[in-house]
């Protein structure tokens, strides 16, 4: 017999699941596969190299018709080292609340999406709607990647519409900023720190391209290009970690160290990504290479995340705006799902319940009239696609 939750009960199940990126989301990929099939909906699963996580895909309505994807992710964040009032794998209301962790990112949107099941069932629907749960987004959006690809070349009907469902208080998001990381790795020449001139320190050579990188930075915040609609309203650049070195008197022959860049639109990244390049190689190496030829600079991309730039005429801008009540459109300097999509040439907005500034921390929450917010909405959706 088919199993009924309310979103807030479905919620509490979902948080049940530590699906930290670094562990498995089979558990709870099981657990909606189960709840699915319990109503006659088949799922697919598209498995990560080791078989240890998965994707989720259902349809619901006639596959070979143009539909909306509802897409949302099932991992979250770790809660090592944050001080938490409750279990975060136990789902606590109190103060019109909902404490846990994933509460807010995102597992409240996936909560109301599983809850409106027995009537997306029962609908007349004349688009159907496609159920996306991808795993590994807060890690660079690398576990969707293979989805976009199933979805956008392997469907009788490529859909026509998404929705991605982060916190966004039910505000229409039809732009982000693109995401990319990345890697770069110094090899030096090591030596005893008392012949320190004649070694290659690698720790200082990443140094000096980490002022650069910052130079950089500075010039973009203070010349720009700028787009108002973003906050803040030019490209950032900052280095995230750094890392090198053994020992006090051991001239460093290896260092270590990672950089993002979250840009706008108007931005030409790959020209930042070539001045960095060039600095290192141009610069940098050749001094290092007159000590010792085989050091220098290695630079890799751990992660390319496209922006999201939805027009506000977009037919599905004006769908989502009219069910929400909603007349302006906003960006975010987030990055999501939604970019790929749109990449795959699906129209794609983010609109889901709770407040991006819960996400990640400690005593993570959502707001129940949040949930019943976008549960309303739901319901609105299914109305507009169905006779």
């Amino acid at each position: 017999m088919a199993v009924t939750y309310t979103a807030l009960e479905a919620l509490e199940k979902l948080i049940s699941f530590d699906t930290t990126s670094h562990l498995s989301n089979l558990d709870l990929m099981a657990f909606v596969q189960e709840y699915l099939e319990a109503y006659g909906i088949q799922s697919r699963l598209i498995y990560n190299e080791d078989q240890t996580k998965a994707n989720l895909h259902a349809c619901i309505g006639d596959i070979n018709k143009p539909g909306l994807i509802l897409s949302g992710h099932t991992d979250v964040v770790p809660v090592e080292g944050q001080d938490w009032s409750s279990d975060p794998f136990q789902a606590i209301e109190k103060n019109g609340k909902i404490f846990g962790r994933g509460a807010c990112d995102m597992k409240g949107f996936v909560a109301v999406v599983l809850s409106k099941v027995p009537q997306m069932v029962q609908a007349r629907l004349t688009k159907p709607i496609h159920l996306v749960f991808s795993y590994d987004e807060e890690v660079g959006c690398k576990g969707v990647r293979s989805m976009v690809t199933h979805i956008a070349n392997d469907l009788p009907v490529k859909p026509d519409m998404c929705i991605v469902g982060e916190p966004t208080l039910m505000q229409v998001i039809n732009g982000h900023k693109a995401v990319n990381r990345m890697e770069c790795h110094i090899s030096g020449h090591e030596c005893h720190s008392s012949l320190a001139p004649y070694g290659v320190n690698a720790v200082e050579y990443g140094a000096d391209l980490i002022t650069h990188i910052k130079k950089i930075a500075r010039r973009l915040q203070n010349e720009g290009p700028f787009n108002t609609d973003y906050d803040p309203p030019f490209t950032t650049l900052h280095v995230g970690t750094f890392n090198g070195g053994t020992a006090a008197n051991i001239v460093p022959n290896i260092g270590q160290f990672n950089f993002e860049m979250r840009s706008i639109p108007e931005q030409d990244i790959d020209a930042i990504i070539s001045e960095i390049r060039d600095y290192a190689y141009k610069i940098l190496e050749p001094e290092m290479k007159d000590k010792d030829p085989k050091s220098g600079f290695e630079f890799n991309h751990s992660v390319q995340t496209p922006a999201l730039s939805t027009p506000d005429t977009d037919s599905l801008v004006h769908l989502v705006q009219n069910i929400t009540g909603e007349n302006t459109t906003y960006k975010v300097s987030f990055s999501t799902e939604a970019g790929l999509f749109q990449h795959a040439g699906i129209p794609t907005v983010v609109c889901g319940p709770g407040s991006i500034e819960q996400a990640h921390k400690p005593d993570e929450y959502i707001a129940v009239d949040q949930v019943v917010k976008c549960e309303k909405f739901m319901d609105d959706i299914l109305k507009s696609l169905s006779v």
